[in-house]
């Protein structure tokens, strides 16, 4: 314990020329004109010969604590970048709308027109299968004989009914992704309206961003001299 104290104490008196200081793991100071040895793994300090301290210098690092370091700062990079974007979110949900109700509003009039596309598709569909109907009955008609100029059933009649069925089976697709996209629509206004109500919530905190931000690098104690 005397020991200890007496190295405490050594820290403190101005050594003559001295520029570089540093207490190591051990507690061992370490003073010299230059940056001695002892203090490559600790926090050293630049100071006058009185002993008053002029800048900090960080410990040199590993390759390791300097890949880990610079991975830390990348993840609370993109953290802070998440936050800002999520902050920039919640201030435009905000003044874009003063109720549910008006989210309620945007969220039919965005689907409104979407509908109609469905609607249209189903008229198509349904022009397209009397298309076919007539293609088909034409063929039967060749088939069984029936017509009066003779001969055998036009090509075209089989080149049609495949482009008939060609189109109806695309517009089916087009009707199946008109669909999805409602649901798509109704899924992002039911989260903004949840986000909405959680911000106006008296608890709630509309500019503090809901994605957390990374954990900071812990800093090793530093005792001034």
């Amino acid at each position: 314990m005397k020991r200890l104290l007496v190295v405490i104490a050594a820290s403190w008196i101005p050594v003559a020329g001295a520029a570089f200081k540093c207490t190591d793991a051990k507690g061992i100071t370490h003073i010299g004109d230059t940056p001695p040895p002892g203090c490559k793994e600790v926090m050293m300090y630049e100071v006058t010969p009185s002993g008053k301290v002029l800048r900090e210098i960080e410990p040199t690092l590993t390759p390791e604590q300097a890949k880990a370091r610079a991975d830390a700062a990348e993840k609370k990079k993109a953290a802070d970048a998440i936050a800002a974007e999520q902050k920039r979110k919640d201030l435009a949900l905000l003044s874009t709308y003063a109720s549910e109700k008006e989210l309620d509003v945007a969220r039919d009039r965005n689907i409104e027109p979407i509908k109609g596309r469905i609607t249209s598709s189903q008229d198509r569909i349904k022009a397209v299968e009397d298309r076919q109907k007539k293609i088909k009955e034409e063929m039967e008609f060749y088939k069984a004989g029936k017509s009066k100029k003779g001969g055998e059933m036009p090509a075209n009649l089989t080149d049609d009914l495949k482009r008939a069925e060609g189109e109806k089976t695309a517009l089916i697709a087009s009707m199946a992704a008109y669909e999805k996209e409602i649901e798509d629509i109704k899924a992002k206004f039911d989260a903004d309206k949840k986000r909405w109500v959680d911000l106006k919530s008296p608890k709630a905190a509309p500019s503090t961003a809901a994605a957390p931000a990374a954990p900071a690098e812990p800093k090793a104690a530093v005792k001034k001299n």
